[in-house]
């Protein structure tokens, strides 16, 4: 006969707990993030490392490191929670009309300007008590986003990703450069002096290279990256105030472009497209909350119109 673990002696805080040191490497910001003080997250970790046999987290300088065992368990825990979370979430019928759920959505404001604005019109009417909080996530961190609960729904340009996700693709978006209306080159861009232009760069981490270099790179061409933002409205910001020119989203420019001076031309060089995605844990589905909300930001990506590809 298989032994049968107690699990009147496991209690679900401490795996709470465990998830939130995972996500933070932080015994100090585990404990801010769950309200708990020093000395109860420090009980809390003596516990579970009686539970699990394990010394699950290391102390270091700047932290702490899951060890081996952790890492392991890291994904059945999230799984495990995202589970009660949603069967605590079901225990009442999700109403739109009446729920006072606040969510969390993560994304760069190139792809959540765009998709808001339609989707905030869409919940003053069907969901007016309902509370949305946007989150700046980078794509290579949005898997652990999710997966720690710091977002609800990514929104993101990534097309492969793991199988425990569920994605949608809401809509492709392109890219156009952006510049003051009465630049020297808005009547006439033509890749030479594309190239001699000084560009501006959208880079949350600072990066001085894009998926632009890489093309000139292929034909032998180069520009000059001559000043790097962290977000698409600083971008069209600094451009309206200098003669920089910027490849930015095709969309954003079309609703907010005008508000700052800015004309939209076609690139003198092909650029693909990016397909933007929702992405959501297949687990996190069976809140009927978050469903919703998944479908709401179809219909908002649905709402915002073709958009035609044409300068603004």
């Amino acid at each position: 006969m298989l032994h049968e673990i107690d699990l009147s002696r496991v209690d679900l805080n401490l795996l709470v707990l465990f998830e939130a040191v995972m996500d933070t490497r932080h015994v100090g910001r585990a404990g801010d993030r769950l309200n708990l003080s020093p000395s109860a997250v420090s009980h809390g970790l003596g516990r579970l490392r009686k539970l699990l046999d394990d010394p699950v987290f290391l102390r270091i300088p700047k932290g702490v490191v899951p060890t081996d065992r952790a890492l392991t368990l890291a994904e059945p825990i999230s799984e495990i929670l995202a589970k009660v979370r949603a069967v605590v979430a079901s225990a009442e019928p999700f109403d739109p009309k009446s729920s006072t759920r606040r969510f969390v959505l993560g994304g760069v404001d190139g792809i959540t300007s765009v998709l808001l604005t339609p989707m905030f019109a869409d919940l003053r009417h069907r969901a007016p008590r309902i509370d949305v909080v946007v989150r700046t996530i980078q794509q290579d961190g949005a898997f652990g986003d999710l997966d720690g609960h710091v977002v609800d729904i990514a929104l993101i340009a990534l097309s492969e990703v793991p199988a425990r996700f569920v994605k949608r693709v809401l809509y492709d978006d392109h890219f156009a450069i952006a510049m003051q209306a009465n630049h020297p080159f808005a009547a006439d861009l033509t890749l030479q002096n594309y190239c001699e232009a000084r560009h501006l760069l959208v880079s949350i981490k600072g990066d001085a290279r894009g998926f632009v270099d890489d093309i000139l790179e292929s034909r032998g061409l180069a520009r000059r990256v001559a000043v790097t933002v962290p977000n698409f409205f600083a971008a069209m910001a600094v451009l309206s105030e200098t003669d920089l020119i910027a490849a930015l989203p095709r969309r954003m420019l079309k609703l907010h472009g005008a508000r700052f001076g800015l004309t939209a031309l076609e690139p003198p060089i092909p650029m693909p497209a990016f397909p933007i995605h929702a992405l959501v844990p297949q687990v996190a589905l069976r809140d009927a909350g978050i469903a919703w909300l998944f479908d709401a930001l179809a219909m908002a990506a649905t709402g915002t119109g073709s958009l035609e590809r044409e300068t603004s």
